[in-house]
């Protein structure tokens, strides 16, 4: 059974399995942060240029297997496997949400 997440981030998820670069920024604030391993990008234009080199580029998909909360975030693991050295990888997203958006997502490995 996979885990249950908030609508934001199944949105970002389903739209990733699909490497669907507009489904995944649509659950993004306009203002949203993310943060990739240190790299920080800022609004929808980064984000995009990050989703499209990234995750389509290296065909990045994100299967993730846990789910939790903490300190106000959603915290979701699993492994990353594509056209990249290390695949697959093993990924933690922290995801902050306000109302039915993502604010900011930071990504680790």
């Amino acid at each position: 059974m996979s885990p249950k997440f908030p609508i934001p981030i199944a949105a970002y998820v389903n739209a990733n399995a699909r490497l669907d670069v507009d489904g995944m920024l649509a659950p993004f604030a306009a203002d949203a942060v993310l943060i990739d391993n240190g790299a920080v990008l800022r609004g929808a234009a980064e984000i995009r240029s990050l989703l499209e080199e990234a995750v389509v580029g290296a065909k990045a998909i994100f299967t993730p297997d846990t789910v939790r909360h903490e300190d106000g975030q959603v915290v979701v693991e699993g492994p990353g496997h594509g056209d990249f050295k290390g695949s697959p990888i093993r990924f933690t997203y922290r995801f902050t949400l306000v109302g039915d958006a993502i604010k900011a997502l930071e990504i680790t490995a």
